[in-house]
């Protein structure tokens, strides 16, 4: 069976990634609404077990993907009618899932977790396997260029999963019917993004050849994805696991409440990112003053982006986590100070995308991989000393290691540019952010810490920080048109910049 790659325009290609990224992001509101509900009703204890076995799961999850999916969407979309590429990428799978598997098993019963958290941890490895094949065929999909089917599949799976948890929530709450909850989601998923592929290639994608001198070279070209992935998420979770070990699983429940409340907001710089990444591959070697204008415009953006939701989330501490229950009220002063994270971890976007456009990911991995030892230390440190501050201190500073260290290559990339030039920006920024929260905090004690204490701090604080950008001159009326016109059009974010002196 040949098939024929769809002629795709760019608005065409526009419009699916705008697709899949608005489904992206309601799947992740879905997420964090989920996991609020499931921490209301199931306490911290429960709580911390649920987030405890998801951390080990999301591991698991790398080591079962192996880092082939990237290497799937590329090797697919140069070759979309190989057919045993694909069954022999489904049969490498195969054997990387039970690795992965094996590897939930061993930190299930090395890490020390209570009995019960290892029977949600093995009960999880099914939405594991689940999530590896969906994500393997939903790669399949996206070398064929066709992302919408993937759009459709994670808001249907969310929203599947939601469901049925909410009713087991109502009903039965228990752990084991939550992690059923999540497999309902995840096999639908599978299922729908299996026949997609098979629709659309034949249904031989689904019946795995093994040969393992054609495996070689995917698994070659896949390790150094899997050891940034490893990386990454090792860095994400490894305060959980220490938590866990010195406080116990209830702290790990009262944490992942910071946790939650300040990563759900990540989603914000993934449509700007999608459109980031070409302009700046475009300028590389060719366009140094363009590149290192679009450069500033993004960490300036980021930074926009960044301050109200770090100083608004400070301000507001204690009111968002009333919103989950009194059981989790030693959670805000650890939201207070997590709240910060946001800002490294906002700028390392235009950072990261940076390396990435000029082919340094192998840069970025070894950052990672740094980073995750300071994490690692740090965290090892300051919990048994600080408890929940200190782990959220840990991840403050690591976040800032990660971008420092991208920083220091920002003048290998672009040649003249300084680092300095963005913290004036930055300074403005910081005071608009830090004046709106003194005016947000005043306006959460006036009124309380409930729903309507919570409302009036964000109107004063998002009204105050608008007025401190203009006063400040963080922001400018030609900022505001510029950005709006940045990517607006794909000859726009291609086209070079003005001489310096013109």
């Amino acid at each position: 069976m040949r098939y024929i790659l769809p002629t795709v325009s760019g608005s065409d290609v526009a419009k699916n990634t705008l697709y899949l990224t608005i489904a992206s992001v309601g799947q992740k509101l879905l997420s964090f609404v989920y996991f609020l509900l499931i921490a209301r009703v199931m306490k911290p204890e429960a709580t911390g077990g649920y987030f405890l076995a998801l951390s080990v799961i999301t591991v698991a999850l790398v080591v079962s993907d192996f880092g082939t999916n990237s290497v799937i969407i590329r090797e697919v979309a140069k070759k979309p009618d190989d057919v045993g590429l694909v069954r022999r990428a489904l049969a490498l799978k195969l054997l990387t899932t039970i690795l992965g598997s094996a590897f939930a098993f061993l930190a299930a019963t090395t890490l020390g977790y209570a009995p019960d958290v290892r029977t949600l941890v093995l009960l999880a490895v099914a939405v594991m396997a689940a999530d590896t094949f969906s994500q393997f065929y939903y790669g399949v999909l996206r070398g064929l260029r066709r992302l919408g089917y993937e759009s459709v599949g994670l808001f249907v799976g969310m929203g599947s999963t939601l469901a049925v948890g909410s009713l087991s929530l109502a009903f039965s709450p228990t752990l084991p019917m939550l992690i059923l909850a999540l497999f309902v989601g995840s096999a639908f998923n599978l299922a729908f993004a299996a026949t997609m592929a098979a629709r659309r290639l034949g249904s031989m994608v689904l019946v795995p050849t093994f040969d393992l001198s054609g495996s070689r070279p995917l698994l070659r070209a896949a390790f150094p994805f899997l050891l940034a992935g490893l990386f990454v998420k090792v860095y994400s979770y490894v305060d959980v696991q220490f938590l866990n070990h010195y406080l116990g699983p209830s702290a790990v429940g009262v944490y992942s409440i910071a946790y939650k409340y300040t990563y759900a907001f990540q989603f914000l710089p993934l449509a700007f990112v999608a459109a980031l990444y070409p302009g700046m591959s475009a300028r590389v070697g060719k366009d140094p003053a363009g590149l290192a204008r679009l450069f500033e415009r993004a960490v300036w953006y980021m930074l926009l982006l960044a301050m109200p939701l770090a100083f608004g989330l400070w301000a507001i501490a204690g009111s968002a986590v009333a919103l989950v229950g009194p059981e989790y009220a030693a959670a805000a002063p650890v939201l207070g100070l997590f709240a910060f994270v946001l800002i490294p971890a906002f700028l390392d976007f235009p950072v990261g995308s940076l390396l990435n456009a000029a082919g340094r990911q192998g840069t970025k991995t070894a950052i990672f991989g740094i980073v995750m030892a300071v994490n690692a230390l740090l965290n090892w440190l300051l919990i048994p000393r600080f408890g929940m501050m200190g782990a959220a201190a840990a991840s403050v500073t690591s976040t800032w290691v990660l971008v420092v260290c991208g920083l220091r290559f920002v003048p290998a990339i672009i040649p003249g540019y300084r680092v300095s030039q963005i913290i004036p920006t930055f300074a403005r920024m910081l005071l608009s952010g830090a004046v709106m929260a003194s005016c947000a905090r005043l306006s959460s004690d006036t009124f309380g810490a409930g729903v309507v204490g919570l409302v009036a701090a964000v109107a004063v604080g998002a009204a105050t920080y608008v007025a401190m950008l203009f006063v400040t001159g963080a922001v400018k009326r030609t900022d505001l048109r510029e950005l709006v016109g940045l990517f607006r059009k794909k000859e726009a974010s291609y086209a070079p910049a003005p001489a310096v002196d013109a």
